[in-house]
């Protein structure tokens, strides 16, 4: 498997138009992102709060992507068309764990390319002076990698 391979299995080989796994990953993103709204103010700032924060951005951009109808219909008859919309024909959410793991994936990938954000912060508000940017990535990559193991334990027991 080539480098290029890995990371499109890893972040981008599920991405296809399914509305029920967008809404858990849009209700899973309203509830990280409200632990950073809701945590003490002079704790908002501090890693975990924006490792939730960072993790809700990442899940919602997921979201928003399982929302895009692909491109199933195209080339198809009305009856075909349907025919995809008829209950039994439904995308399935994955297995708990496979579902677990990905999500886990996709939370702390957002610590990873976002870390950069909190310079902006940082121009924002001129008292924060020290942003954790080197913990906030470290708990995205543990984070991400934890969820990558569990990914991997759950594929080897299905084969």
């Amino acid at each position: 498997m080539t480098l290029r391979e890995f990371f499109l299995e890893n972040f981008a080989g599920d991405l296809e138009y399914h509305p029920r796994r967008a809404f858990v990953y849009l209700t899973l993103a309203v509830g990280a992102a409200s632990f950073w709204m809701f945590s003490r103010p002079e704790s908002k700032f501090a890693a975990v709060p924006l490792v939730f924060l960072l993790g809700g951005i990442a899940l919602a951009g997921k979201a928003i992507f399982l929302l895009r109808p692909s491109s199933e219909g195209l080339g198809l008859s009305q009856q075909e068309i349907d025919d995809l919309t008829k209950s039994q024909n439904r995308k399935q959410l994955p297995e708990l764990p496979a579902q677990a793991a990905q999500i886990l994936q996709d939370f702390g990938i957002g610590g990873l390319p976002l870390w950069p954000l909190l310079g902006m912060g940082q121009d924002i508000d001129h008292s924060w002076v020290n942003p954790p940017r080197l913990k906030v990535f470290l708990y995205g990559a543990v984070i991400f990698g934890f969820g990558w193991i569990v990914r991997r334990m759950t594929a080897t027991a299905k084969a």
